[in-house]
């Protein structure tokens, strides 16, 4: 297990583009038995830009987006009002569904998705997001999987999201200043209280890296300490939202 965790994270740190993430999160669902994923990324709003990474049947994933079922999913909508993951599938909350869900759920199915595991998450920048792990049969091999790996799963869950939002959500602009994705996600980090060679360890780089994209971030915003780096990536936050 400890090397399909590390050649997970080490996908996820070599390329954070699209068809890398996809696959990285394909490997590892894979290696765990548990099929297929679904990542989905949105604002807390209904009608908010929806963005998708998985490896769901592509007639499915683009039926369901041209439909805006995001909108009436209801494992979105629970995801939007929980941040603790849950159990899905026809058995578990059949009858508290309307039309619209209960039809959404019978066509997913009649794709190969009937039941599945999903992790939401909510971020600081008033976003969602939620990884599921799907699966064709509720059958007691799924359930176990998921029960044995329930704590890896959001980790994985969280460690998908922090790459795929360098890709989806390249809001990357503090004070009117458009900044790399590294030199953004270090002063994230740098906000969080961490230090050059905290965030070395976290991104898996060298603390001379993490201090050279920090540079250059404080270069690019005319700053001279990080601590107004923070300052003006603190108040675009609060004005962007």
């Amino acid at each position: 297990m400890d090397l399909i965790f590390r050649a997970f994270i080490d996908s996820l740190h070599s390329n954070a583009e699209i068809p890398a993430l996809r696959t990285a999160m394909t490997e590892i669902a894979a290696a765990l038995d548990l099929g297929t994923f679904a990542y989905l990324f949105a604002g807390y709003q209904h009608n908010a830009e929806v963005r998708l990474i998985s490896n769901y049947p592509t007639a499915w994933t683009s039926h369901y987006l041209a439909n805006g079922y995001e909108d009436v999913d209801p494992v979105i909508e629970r995801s939007r009002r929980t941040r603790e993951p849950f159990e899905w599938g026809h058995e578990y909350w059949c009858r508290q569904l309307g039309g619209q869900q209960i039809q959404l759920l019978e066509e997913a199915a009649g794709f190969g998705i009937r039941c599945g595991f999903t992790i939401p998450i909510h971020d600081p920048l008033s976003r969602i997001a939620a990884v599921t792990f799907a699966a064709d049969d509720c059958h007691a091999k799924f359930a176990r999987c998921v029960e044995r790996h329930r704590s890896l799963l959001q980790l994985l869950a969280m460690l998908f999201h922090s790459r795929a939002q360098l890709s989806l959500a390249p809001e990357r602009s503090v004070s009117g200043i458009m900044l790399s994705p590294r030199e953004y996600e270090c002063l994230e980090w740098a906000a969080k209280g961490k230090s050059a060679w905290d965030i070395g360890c976290i991104l898996n780089i060298s603390r001379r890296t993490a201090a050279f994209h920090l540079d250059n971030a404080k270069s690019k915003l005319g700053v001279r300490t990080i601590a107004q780096a923070v300052a003006l990536l603190t108040a675009s936050r609060q004005f962007n939202r």
